[in-house]
């Protein structure tokens, strides 16, 4: 679960997520009641009124509604005793704990690709320590997104609400999982930052990431993290400990927006497809622009572009050197991308972002500076390559 350490320079060659279209309900429980709830604030007290008269939970509120809906999950083929009470050899017999959280009545847990990789089996537990078998519906490493159907009585199947809301800095968040084996431990914090870029199990960027202080650890990845009202905003996926290996207090979950387009594309077709442009990049200082001539004003410059990919086919050229400013290497003697259909990108992350809201197939109009000019150019997005494609 920890995050690999680095600027992330692929936040282009993630993109589209395209299950919304698919008609997949995600049944969140009491999910129109919770829709009309204000984002609520870090700064507020422990129950505060919205606009139209109603209090928020308090967190013990929350975790008595939500803790039921968070699950155990183990690679196991055979029964368990609850959690709780493993032992250390315990733990290593039964395999690697995560977390997942339940998001429908038949059974569908949302939890993170890396937590099922490699199963031979897959065990969900419950609150109360009950344990049934699952199957892998499928998983997406582009995401880090996973979903897994539980055979388990209706009873014990308490889905949480997915469908996030809007999140600020310094807004408070919960994280409910299993560190360590402790199952359904809460631990509460703030949002530290969004739009964050981690990195995917692939090696690609995932765009969006909320990055918080509310305390996680391993056992915590695929559980959900959630905003004041007990909506999921994200899944927990990744800690950034440096030469600790554990929690430091920064910590990045899936934004919902991600994780409910995925994880709507796997329950229909066991697949998950995300638009591919095919290159890395740069975001350009404009300090680089003052010494160098060349590059734009703003845009990021490219440093590579994958063979066969799309970005390749529609001409766009990667920098022939580097130069060093201030102490910096800087890309030069390439493309550089300023805008997406006439709307100007300033970074990476910009750059990702317009990308990753569009399908494999669609066409989109770039503009370029290279070479002592500009042009536009039109590339056909393709899907981002799968193992074993022999893209590199």
């Amino acid at each position: 679960m920890k995050r690999n350490i680095g600027i992330v320079l692929l936040t282009a060659i993630v993109g589209g997520l395209v299950g919304a279209a698919v008609g997949i309900a995600l049944d969140g429980r009491d999910s129109g009641s919770a829709a009309a709830a204000p984002r609520p604030s870090a700064a507020s007290s422990a129950v505060t009124a919205s606009a139209e008269g109603r209090a928020d939970p308090t967190p013990e509120q929350v975790y008595r509604r939500d803790a039921p809906g968070v699950v155990v999950i183990t690679d196991t083929q055979t029964e368990v005793i609850p959690p709780t009470f493993f032992t250390p050899e315990q733990k290593q017999q039964v395999g690697a704990l995560g977390s997942g959280f339940v998001i429908d009545r038949k059974g569908d847990v949302v939890t993170n690709d890396h937590v099922v990789q490699g199963s031979t089996g897959i065990r969900v537990g419950f609150d109360g320590g009950a344990t049934y078998a699952a199957k892998l519906v499928g998983a997406d490493p582009s995401t880090d997104v996973a979903v897994v159907r539980v055979q388990a009585p209706a009873s014990v199947l308490h889905p949480l609400t997915f469908e996030g809301s809007t999140l600020l800095p310094g807004d408070a968040v919960y994280a409910i999982g299993n560190p360590f084996g402790l199952d359904r431990t809460m631990t509460a914090g703030i949002v530290s930052a969004v739009g964050r870029d981690i990195d995917a199990p692939n090696g690609l960027a995932i765009p969006n990431a909320i990055q918080t202080d509310a305390p996680i650890n391993h056992g915590n990845s695929g559980g959900p993290l959630l905003d004041r009202a007990g909506r999921v905003v994200g899944v927990n996926a990744q800690i950034e400990g440096g030469t600790v290996d554990a929690n430091v207090g920064v910590g990045f979950a899936i934004p919902t927006a991600t994780a409910r387009r995925v994880a709507a594309q796997l329950i229909a077709t066991g697949r998950a497809q995300h638009a591919w442009l095919g290159v890395r990049v740069a975001t350009i200082d404009p300090s680089w622009t003052k010494l160098l001539r060349g590059l734009p004003s703003h845009g990021v410059a490219i440093i590579r572009v994958v063979k066969r990919s799309p970005a390749a086919d529609g001409g766009l050229r990667a920098a022939s050197r580097t130069v060093t400013v201030n102490g910096a290497d800087v890309p030069i003697g390439g493309d550089s991308i300023t805008a997406v259909e006439d709307r100007p990108i300033f970074t990476s992350s910009q750059l990702a972002d317009a990308i990753a809201i569009r399908k494999p197939g669609e066409h989109v109009r770039l503009q370029l500076v290279g070479h002592g000019g500009t042009r536009t150019v039109t590339v056909r997005l393709g899907n981002v390559p799968g193992e074993g494609s022999g893209v590199p």
